[in-house]
This record gives C-alpha cells, sequence and structure tokens, in this order.
C-alpha cells in the first residue's frame, strides 16, 4: 500500500527508513508475541499524549503498524502540529494482536521523537514570538534521521535551513583560514559559479570585509548580545543576518531582540527529550 505522507517527505525515502527500523527492532520475530497470543486475536487500542506536546510523526507511526498488517485499521484524532494536552488522544487502532504488538514499540518510539523534536521546537519559536525574527534548525541531527527531524521542526514552527551540504553555501571558519581571508574565501566562491553565499563572522572586521566583498547574508557566529545589535546596525538591512552559537531557550529572545533576521539552534534537534506516549491495548469481542 503507498505510503500516505505530509507534503514534502518522499515515501520510498520513509519505507526504507521505515523497513531499517522494523527490522532493528525485531530481528526474526516476536518470539514472546507468537509464544503467548493466538494467531486470531484482535486487540483496540487508544494511543494518549501523557503530558503536553506538540505532535509530529503520526503518518508515520500509522505507515508503521500499516507495513504489518493491511487488516491493522488506524484512526487518527490528532493532527501533526497540533498542540495537545496531557490525556490527549491521538489515534485509535485495531486488528491482529501479533502484528499491533510487534509494530507498536517501533512506531511509538517514532511518534515520541519527532513529537519531542516539535515541543522543542515551539518552545523556542514561542520564546521570540513578536521580535520578527524567525527559527532555523541545522544539520546537527542524527544520522539517517534528518528528513524527519527537520519535519519535525518544521511542525514546531522552526523553518529548516540546509538540509544537505549541496543545498546552501555557508562558508565558515575553516574555509576562510584555508583561503586566506574572507574576501578571497568569497571570490573563490563566486569563481565557481555559487550565489547566495552566506558567510560566518566571528568579528566586527569580518562583518566589514564580508559586506564589501559581496557576501549575500552574515552568520554572526558565537557573538554575545551587545556585538551582535553592534553588528546588526553596522549591516543596517543590507543583508539578512542569522544568530548562531550559544542559542538556547533561555538565551535565544534577548539573541532575537539584537534585530538579527535568523536565529538557528542546533539544540532543537540533537537535544529534544521524547515525549511520553502511552498505547493501551484491550482485546477485542
Amino acid at each position: 500500500m503507498p505510503l500516505d505522507l505530509p507534503a514534502g517527505l518522499d515515501a520510498a525515502e520513509i519505507q526504507t527508513l521505515i523497513d531499517t527500523a522494523i527490522a532493528e527492532d525485531i530481528g526474526a520475530g516476536d518470539i514472546t508475541s507468537e509464544a503467548v497470543i493466538p494467531p486470531d486475536t484482535k486487540f483496540d487500542g487508544v494511543m494518549s499524549a501523557r503530558q503536553d506536546m506538540v505532535c509530529a510523526g503520526l503518518p508515520i507511526a500509522k505507515a508503521i503498524f500499516e507495513t504489518f498488517s493491511a487488516d491493522i485499521k488506524f484512526e487518527a484524532l490528532a493532527t501533526d502540529g497540533d498542540h495537545l494536552a496531557a490525556g490527549a488522544d491521538l489515534a485509535r487502532l485495531g486488528g491482529p494482536a501479533l502484528a499491533l504488538l510487534t509494530a507498536e514499540r517501533t512506531a511509538i518510539n517514532m511518534l515520541q521523537h519527532l513529537s519531542g523534536i516539535a515541543t522543542l521546537t515551539a518552545k523556542y519559536a514561542d520564546a521570540i514570538a513578536g521580535t520578527g525574527t524567525i527559527l532555523l534548525d541545522t544539520r546537527k541531527t542524527t544520522p539517517g534521521l534528518r528528513t524527519l527531524q527537520k519535519y519535525a521542526t518544521r511542525m514546531g514552527g522552526a523553518t529548516n535551513h540546509r538540509m544537505r551540504l549541496d543545498d546552501g553555501v555557508l562558508i565558515k571558519d575553516n574555509h576562510i583560514v584555508v583561503a586566506g581571508g574572507v574576501a578571497e574565501a568569497i571570490r573563490r566562491a563566486r569563481a565557481k559559479g555559487l550565489s547566495d553565499i552566506e558567510v560566518e563572522c566571528d568579528t566586527l572586521e569580518q562583518v566589514i570585509e564580508a559586506l564589501s566583498a559581496g557576501a549575500d547574508s552574515i552568520l554572526l557566529d558565537n557573538m554575545a548580545p551587545p556585538l551582535m545589535a553592534e553588528a546588526v546596525t553596522m549591516i543596517d538591512g543590507r543583508v539578512p543576518t542569522e544568530a548562531s552559537g550559544n542559542v538556547k531557550l533561555e538565551t535565544i529572545r534577548e539573541i532575537a531582540e539584537t534585530g538579527v533576521t535568523y536565529a538557528s539552534a542546533g539544540r532543537i534537534t540533537y537535544a529534544a527529550p521524547a515525549i511520553d506516549i502511552g498505547l493501551d491495548w484491550s482485546a477485542a469481542p
């Protein structure tokens, strides 16, 4: 059965990820359930939030269950991006007990992880509400899960930054050192036909050099808010600015109030705790 996925998710990529996750968890089979549960047993179940959360990954959980059996019925009671209170029901399920039990851990793990990212992302987005600064994610993701983790940040209110290294030009400190300076690094990028060049700057001197050399946007790296505000004033709207480094929930509001265009936070993907989600089963009549 073709996967029914939200826009921006490639069905073939997600199916491969699901197949890998299932193989990792099951091995040769669910030997406990096969020994204890009669083959014709049916289960009904309700999946619910055990804490306040932003939902992300419900269609992925549905796809995991349906990979095991076409007879599994999965009725979503929420939508990805929904802000839900503890106790809210997420889905109703029913079907062959063996298939449901075997799929359960993989499906719940994925939903808990992605909802954890969306929930933390929403806290960051709420913290800068009204400032005009846009929250970005980063490439600090779990290998193999980037597409889904960045999907989860979108559900929480962030905008995706680079998906891959071929998705945008970002001249960083090591590029600058090897090239011999900001201007030379920009010149080399232009000579290769690259455009939309973002340059990481640690100092006001580098900001001035990047502007003079024609940078299309400037990343202000690990600058204290007063220095960042000075850089934003100096740039004066000529190019977009991005704050990066030490962007935490406790600091992002002060950072946004400097007037930066964007603030990027790696913590929304690599430091997000899983959400507690329950799935309670009962034998179907």
